[in-house]
């Protein structure tokens, strides 16, 4: 493992060979929006264990706090006087007992080339005077390695790392992995969209001459060193929030500059200029203007410029040199010319003037494959006059990993959710890559037989009281092995998940009381599924709720009609009404004379009667 510091106030960690929530949730309110680097560009600023959205400096860029992210634990260095900005005064921990050995935070982010950079901070804030170590992994590939002890600026002040990476699924994934009991941690994360072209691996020579689409894509570069030549030792050349549209940190060249004598130092130049230099910030790399105002000259035209980097061995590097002819004494091609050399390899001749003219930005980039040794060299040997640089970038070209094909991806981040997986089993990210580390805990990956993606072929989470269903996404996993006995799952298996089993695969079920529906379990319920309605139930639900409308529309229709037929008036006219009522009543009166004229006929010869005489 190795580290390489960029200056005695910024250290940077950079690449070394060889999350708890799934997401994070981005909050965006009307006032501080998090994602407004340029109008064209997708930038988030977030202050990891921040305690909410802040407006700070540099530039007063807008920082989103990381609260709802549900993993790990936020925290404050214990000396904040040692840190320049608020943002570096906080950070997450994530300890592994609680938040499991891999935690990541996943970051919306469209298909494209981005700028990411960390902050990482240890500020001894748990009071045990020993920081962690653990593995940074970003796109599901390890690039930065912190091991403990780290050196004593580092520990005290913390470091920026950064890299170029091509994001494809949706979301920048950016994921610590736990050694031992060390609990990893982070002070900030800042990720840009940039141009998709951007830091093209055209390959030799000068920049911008093609590229290889596919090798962009598969390949991150890493920072090993960003100079800006011509600027002192007290910090940054270039205030990377103001100047340059990436928000790249460039620094002093003091520090790497080989025979730092005093003697050598003397006979060094400084050029700086305030003339505007053409051809800057230009795309698709938009280097600062900044950038080409200062450079470093060597006086004499006998002594050569040399810089060497720490690097680490058998990784391939793209060198990236900026040139401007800034001193004005300069005036046509052929007054400045000198060799470069890298890693004693001399590879190009370089006239700036006759490349660009004056006051005229130049870069010029050189792969190095496969490099053998522990640092880079690179020297500028005069030809004609005195040896001129601007800038110096160097990258790493780390392969991007392997990484769990996508709809094995979507499947078992669908199980995470249906199995309420506990947060100590560090389920978050990509549940194989990287390969260098375990994948999720119960999980076994395999390489797929094109070779182009992890998939999950073993996973056995049996005996540990998971309950909830077994998503129907997991069928189209192409699981080999699933181990789900002796736990609270319920709901139907479907056949398809079964026919592991009989494919020469293996699937154990047992001891789940609430699973149904396959050979050895119970059948399932026609209406329940799932701890829900049955897709059966459902459609049978469905049908009688149709009938029910279809029988209640007919007796609304039938009812109108009838009732339309009825709407004719059959009642009898008054005046025979009237004639009727008459006539019975003078029938009713006939029977009662009657019936008197009787009784007392009867009662002549009986007893008296009682009637009054009409």
């Amino acid at each position: 493992m190795s580290l390489l510091l960029y200056t005695l106030f910024i250290p940077i960690l950079l690449f070394s060979s060889p999350s708890s929530s799934d997401d994070l949730d981005l909050y965006l309110s009307d006032n501080e929006t998090a994602a407004a680097a340029t109008a064209s560009t997708l930038s988030y600023r977030i202050d990891c264990g921040g305690e909410g959205n802040s407006t700070a400096l540099p530039a007063a860029a807008p920082w989103l706090a990381d609260a709802f992210y549900s993993g790990g634990g936020a925290a404050a260095v214990s000396d904040p006087s040692r840190f320049s900005l608020p943002q570096q005064r906080t950070l997450r921990y994530f300890p592994p007992v609680a938040s499991g050995k891999k935690n990541c935070y996943l970051v919306p982010a469209p298909a494209g080339r981005y700028y990411l950079r960390t902050f990482t901070a240890y500020g001894n804030y748990d009071g045990k005077l020993r920081p962690p170590s653990f593995d940074v992994a970003v796109e599901g590939t390890v690039v930065f390695g912190w091991r403990s002890p780290w050196p004593e600026a580092v520990r005290f002040s913390g470091a920026y790392s950064d890299l170029f990476v091509f994001v494809g699924d949706g979301e920048a994934d950016v994921c610590f992995y736990s050694i031992a009991t060390d609990a990893p941690v982070i002070g900030t994360l800042e990720i840009v969209e940039i141009d998709s072209s951007a830091y093209n691996l055209s390959g030799d020579g000068i920049a911008g001459g093609g590229g290889e689409d596919d090798e962009n894509e598969n390949v991150l570069l890493v920072n090993y060193g960003r100079l800006n030549c011509g600027v002192d030792e007290r910090g940054l050349g270039i205030d990377e929030s103001i100047d340059d549209r990436f928000g790249r940190a460039w620094q002093s060249d003091l520090a790497f500059r080989v025979d730092n004598s005093f003697l050598s130092s003397q006979l060094v130049r400084n050029l700086e200029t305030r003339t505007g230099v053409s051809r800057a910030n230009q795309p698709p790399n938009y280097f600062p203007m900044k950038l080409y105002q200062t450079a470093v000259v060597m006086p004499g035209g006998i002594r050569a410029l040399e810089y060497k980097i720490p690097v680490d061995s058998r990784l391939d590097y793209m060198v990236w040199l900026h040139f401007a002819e800034i001193d004005a004494g300069v005036t046509a091609a052929g007054r400045r010319v000198f060799d470069v050399h890298i890693n004693q390899k001399n590879v190009s001749r370089i006239d700036i003037f006759e490349r660009v003219g004056g006051f005229a930005a130049f870069d010029w980039q050189y792969r190095v494959r496969n490099l053998s040794s522990t640092y880079l060299s690179v020297r500028l040997v005069p030809v004609i006059g005195d040896p001129l640089l601007c800038g110096l970038e160097n990258y790493a070209l780390v392969p991007k990993d392997l990484q769990t094909a996508q709809e094995q991806v979507i499947a078992m981040r669908a199980l995470k959710e249906s199995l309420r997986v506990p947060e100590r089993m560090g389920w978050n990210g990509d549940p194989c890559a990287p390969s260098s580390w375990d994948a999720w805990e119960g999980v076994t990956c395999r390489i797929d037989k094109n070779r182009s993606a992890l998939v999950v072929s073993q996973m056995d989470l049996s005996d540990n009281q998971f309950s909830g269903y077994i998503p129907d996404s997991l069928e189209a996993s192409s699981l080999q092995i699933v181990l789900l006995n002796d736990n609270q799952l319920e709901g139907q298996v479907s056949e398809k998940l079964y026919s592991v089993g009989i494919h020469g695969g293996l699937i154990d079920l047992t001891g789940n009381k609430g699973l149904c529906g396959v050979p050895t379990l119970p059948q399932c319920s026609l209406f329940w599924d799932r701890g829900a309605l049955s897709t059966g139930s459902k459609l049978a639900i469905g049908l009688s709720f149709l009938v029910l409308l279809t029988v209640a529309l007919l007796t609304i229709f039938v009812y109108h009609v009838r009732k339309r037929r009825n709407d004719y008036n059959f009642d009898i006219p008054h005046n025979l009404i009237s004639t009727a009522i008459a006539a019975k009543r003078n029938r009713y009166q006939r029977q009662k004379s009657a019936l008197v004229f009787e009784m007392e006929t009867q009662n002549v010869s009986r007893f008296p009667t009682t009637l009054n005489p009409l």
